[in-house]
């Protein structure tokens, strides 16, 4: 129905306000962290330096082929809802109906992690301060960055990634003056690498454990599929993001945890006692400090938390956007489909904010227990989004070609078909089995830790099922999925 009031697409439709630079730094902010600046030191003093890169490197080819699946799909059918919406129109809508609401939940408890971790690195400078003043704070913070329009969510963004990647490159610098012998002393050169057990300590199983971390570092890289949906040009703006995967992975992470490892000793307890509420021993921070840079610790409890508000406010952004697209398609209470003026979904942000901070509370009563549930509940959310992602892409291909489509028309065309969604899906796969083997490789089955490590799986399979029942859905056959209904909504 026709409608002269001007207003009335803005609160029907998502705003497409974020640039081409926007989209290029949610991109490369969604893979920068607490997971490179903290994780990484105890990654190398569990596998060595040669382990930790073999980790990093296996899970970085493996994201590379989700992201160019995620950009072929993205810039063709550039929706908020993403893969969840992928899943629905290329797989089922009882599969599309349990990833969105579990990515949702993903980044809603993400929200309290980050806001927990805010928090402690006050503490750094305020010792005596009760947490709950900077959370409350930090709160406000993101949510009033998601709530005054995308731009400013885009803008945030921009600025929060230029930070950790402009740190990211002069730590990579610094470093390799120092390997060399130019700053910081007599040159280090390989002899990290070659003292005791190194490069590879603790064998493959030590491998395997650093294999399961460096996954969830990564996670976060599939934020620009979400931000598709508000892209100004997702034709040409998508592409782009996605080509620079590669090169990101290859700088940000194989880059750093290389002069890491040159740089430290894998045996320095310093690596293991990295931690967020231990900012002055994370690896970043030891090599400017031994480069002779005054404050690095102070400069880099900055940094990371920077890092942290922009984790917590693109969590902020993706739950926001995934279940405004729920509500529209009638998956979750109509009411949280409205938009404002410009464009955002506030019923939604408000909801996502209170859940955020409802789980950060968990973490305040008696001994956290709730809590640290919520975090392993979330831990295994980001895989299930990845496999997602592989099924929808390798079935989206397959429709698209049984159809007639041209493969010379698609804006952005994955390599490798189909061996990148496929590789893609056992690695996820292998990564989630993965998961519990701590807690059976002792001498006793610690069956406490294996529920917690895979409890998310039999939730998101009840909804997953629930749905199914409820509305009798089946998988859509290739020669059905609507590929010409999907492309009309770009």
């Amino acid at each position: 129905m026709t409608n002269n009031n001007s207003k009335q697409p803005r609160n029907q439709e998502l705003n497409r306000g974020l640039k081409a630079r926007h989209m290029m730094m949610i991109s490369i902010g969604g893979s920068i962290g607490t997971g490179l600046f903290l994780a990484s030191g105890g990654a190398i003093h569990s596998a060595g330096p040669g382990g930790a890169l073999v980790a990093y490197a296996a899970i970085g080819i493996m994201v590379y082929f989700l992201m160019t699946s995620l950009g072929e799909m993205a810039s063709f059918m550039p929706v908020s809802g993403s893969f969840a919406t992928y899943a629905s129109k290329f797989v089922d809508p009882a599969l599309g109906f349990a990833l969105g609401w579990n990515y949702w939940f993903n980044w809603a408890v993400t929200i309290a992690a980050e806001l927990s971790a805010a928090g402690l690195i006050m503490k750094f400078w305020f010792p005596d301060s009760p947490s709950i003043v900077w959370c409350t704070l930090f709160l406000l913070i993101m949510f009033l960055i998601n709530y005054l329009s995308v731009r400013g969510y885009g803008e945030s963004e921009y600025w929060f990634s230029f930070i950790k990647v402009a740190t990211v490159i002069i730590f990579i610098v610094v470093g390799l003056l120092m390997i060399v012998g130019i700053i910081g002393g007599q040159a280090v050169g390989f002899k990290h690498f070659t003292e005791g057990d190194a490069p590879f300590n603790g064998g493959f199983m030590a491998i395997l454990g650093v294999f399961m971390a460096a996954g969830f570092s990564f996670q976060g890289t599939e934020l620009v599929g979400v931000a598709a949906g508000e892209s100004d040009n997702p034709r040409v703006n998508i592409p782009r993001a996605i080509r620079n995967v590669f090169w990101r992975i290859l700088l940000f992470y194989i880059f750093a945890i290389f002069v890491i490892g040159m740089l430290i000793s894998y045996t320095d307890p310093v690596l293991v006692s990295a931690d967020v509420d231990k900012i002055a021993v994370s690896p970043f921070t030891i090599v400017f400090e031994n480069a002779g840079l005054a404050f690095a610790a102070s400069v880099m409890n900055a940094i990371i938390l920077t890092s942290v508000l922009s984790a917590g406010s693109s969590g902020m952004y993706a739950s926001t956007r995934i279940l405004w697209v729920l509500a529209k398609e009638g998956k979750a209470p109509r009411w949280l489909s409205g938009l404002n003026g410009r464009g955002v979904p506030v019923a939604a942000l408000i909801a996502t904010a209170a859940i955020g901070m409802l789980a950060f509370f968990t973490s305040l009563f008696g001994d956290g227990v709730v809590y640290i549930w919520l975090l392993n509940l979330s831990g295994m959310c980001g895989f299930l989004a990845w496999l997602g992602i592989a099924i929808s892409h390798y079935r989206f291909r397959r429709a698209y070609v049984l159809q007639g489509f041209r493969l010379s028309d698609l804006p952005f065309k994955a390599r490798w078909f189909p061996f990148g969604p496929i590789f893609a899906f056992v690695v996820c796969l292998f990564v989630m089995i993965g998961q519990g083997y701590a807690a059976v490789s002792g001498d006793a089955i610690d069956f406490y830790a294996l529920l917690s490590s895979y409890i998310g799986l039999p939730l998101f399979f009840l909804v997953w099922i629930g749905y199914k029942l409820k509305h009798g859905t089946k998988v859509i056959p290739l020669r059905e999925c609507d590929i010409a209904g999907a492309n009309g909504q770009k």
